[in-house]
């Protein structure tokens, strides 16, 4: 249902574990604002908040890590990168160029926080080299890290070994002795703390190498970049655990250099554009339950994934903002996670999700799983979200011999058969439960081209009701003054943007759907 947002400051994140679809959100929004204003200039920014490159998401069919999703509407005027995040500045020249292949401005957009963080290679070696430490030192499991080297990032913020963009500002003897220091730490790190044995070294620079080479084939073939830009290997020194320091600090001052003149101090952006009545979006990265404070490590990312880092990211005072939380119809996760409400790999439903569930960018398969409405339902309560936004509904569309039931997660069974309403705190409990399932009845229809919840079969509205209910039995379970009813704003049936239903109903009346 359309209702009035709240205020000049809208949130989109996720509640989940990422790769909920926010990034198609971002249009929506805009295009509505646009409409119930009258004004082609009411957006502002879209803003990121938080993480690195290590966020994949799809915007009108562009593949983005760094860039918000409002390079791909070209009236936004501003690309505000907050000081929240960790940003590599050749990772940005690369993704420009990607954006701009298909002919949206990018560069020049872009308005880049004195303080944001700036990662660089040393960071993503650092990655390789703690999941290389988790398997032949502590003879364990790989954490299923991006290889981005986000983590690395944030661990030199708070410890207090900053290189910020604003450095590009100043003298380049300044910025190459910050770097030179950089790199000693972690080559250091790398082969005494990591332990890494010296002929798995060279393989870490192939990985980095054949990843990127993958991730920018467009731009590569299109010329705007040589593949030869893409080759790590250029900056490995003559021995194992050294690098070509000198050609290291060239390639990242010559970088830091183009993007210069998109420097800012995006505070006053923020403060200046609030004042005109204009709208800034913040675009989040990961989701929820990766919050790296109340997430479960270490399947968790090195940054806050909710709407209080809005403030923190763009430097501006903590106040009323609109909260838009996403979900899919169903669940998946990547990585090593504890996945309570997973679906049986043989299951047809699942064999077919798989087909459609990789990463944007990365292109790691995604387990899949049945609607968790625990998690989202504690998302909800802890995170407080005005609006919700249901993507994938028409993956969900069943043929062939299997019926089409689905089932919701609405708590979990500990091992001594103790029902749970809300997702436990102690992570080697969760690691014990079981999911206590409600089982809704499918549909065989496809749905993507319904544009109006009237026309969805019946099957499918009670299904939609019946998650929302699930949810907010969650969030407001065990309270007598909780009252948390979120309003559901859009439903997606397909990855194009055209392909949203916008008329659902007044979340009260979409719930007695759920009987």
């Amino acid at each position: 249902m359309l209702t009035e947002f709240t205020s000049q400051l809208i949130a989109d994140t996720g509640i989940s574990t990422g790769d909920e679809g926010k990034g198609r959100v971002i249009l929506e929004i805009v295009n509505e604002l646009r409409e119930t204003t009258g004004r082609e200039d009411a957006v502002a920014a879209v803003m990121k908040v938080n993480g690195g490159s290590n966020s994949g998401h799809t915007v009108a069919g562009l593949k983005l890590n760094l860039l918000p999703g409002g390079v791909a509407d070209p009236k936004v005027p501003y690309l505000p990168i907050g000081a929240g995040v960790v940003a590599d500045p050749r990772k940005f020249l690369w993704e420009a160029a990607y954006a701009e292949k298909y002919g949206y401005t990018a560069l020049k957009r872009l308005a880049i926080d004195e303080r944001c963080l700036m990662s660089d290679l040393c960071h993503r070696l650092l990655d390789l080299a703690w999941e290389d430490y988790r398997v032949h030192v502590q003879k364990g499991d790989p954490r299923g890290s991006t290889g981005r080297g986000i983590t690395p990032a944030y661990l030199d913020e708070v410890g207090q070994f900053q290189i910020y963009y604003a450095d590009f500002l100043g003298s380049k003897n300044f910025f190459a002795d910050k770097m030179r220091g950089r790199i000693d730490r972690a080559l250091r790190v790398i082969e005494f703390v990591c332990q890494v044995a010296p002929e798995r070294w060279a393989g870490f620079f192939q990985t980095l190498t054949t990843a990127e080479t993958k991730a920018n084939a467009e731009i590569i073939e299109s010329g705007a970049f040589p593949a030869a830009e893409f080759d790590f290997g250029q900056f490995a020194g003559e021995a194992p655990f050294t690098l070509d320091a000198d050609k290291l600090i060239e390639a990242y001052w010559a970088a830091g250099q183009q993007l210069a003149p998109q420097i800012v101090d995006v505070r006053e952006l923020v403060l200046r554009e609030q004042d005109k009545g204009n709208y800034i979006i913040g675009e989040f990265g990961q989701a929820f339950w990766l919050d790296k404070r109340h997430g479960f490590p270490p399947n968790v990312t090195a940054s806050h994934t909710f709407t209080p880092e809005f403030f923190q990211s763009a430097g501006i005072p903590a106040q009323p903002i609109h909260n838009v939380g996403c979900c899919k119809a169903y669940d998946t996760k990547v990585g090593t996670h504890v996945f309570v409400s997973e679906i049986e790999l043989d299951h047809p439903l699942s064999c077919k999700l798989r087909k459609i569930e990789f990463g944007a960018t990365t292109g790691r398969q995604r387990m899949v799983g049945w609607y968790d409405a625990v998690e989202k339902g504690d998302a909800l309560r802890y995170g407080g979200y005005q609006d919700l936004v249901l993507n994938k509904l028409d993956a969900l569309s069943h043929s062939g011999e299997w019926q089409g039931e689905l089932k919701i997660c609405i708590a979990y069974e500990d091992k001594h058969g103790n029902i749970l309403h809300h997702v436990p705190r102690n992570g080697k409990v969760h690691k014990t439960l079981k999911p206590v399932f409600k089982t809704v009845p499918g549909w065989s229809e496809d749905i993507s081209e319904v544009r109006s919840f009237a026309d969805l079969p019946e099957n499918a509205k009670v299904y939609v009701a019946w998650l929302m209910k699930a949810l907010i039995d969650v969030a407001n379970h065990g309270d007598q003054n909780k009252n948390r009813y979120p309003n559901l704003r859009y439903i997606g049936v397909g990855p194009a943007p055209s392909q949203i239903i916008k008329d659902v109903p007044e979340i009260r009346e979409l719930l007695q759907l759920a009987k």
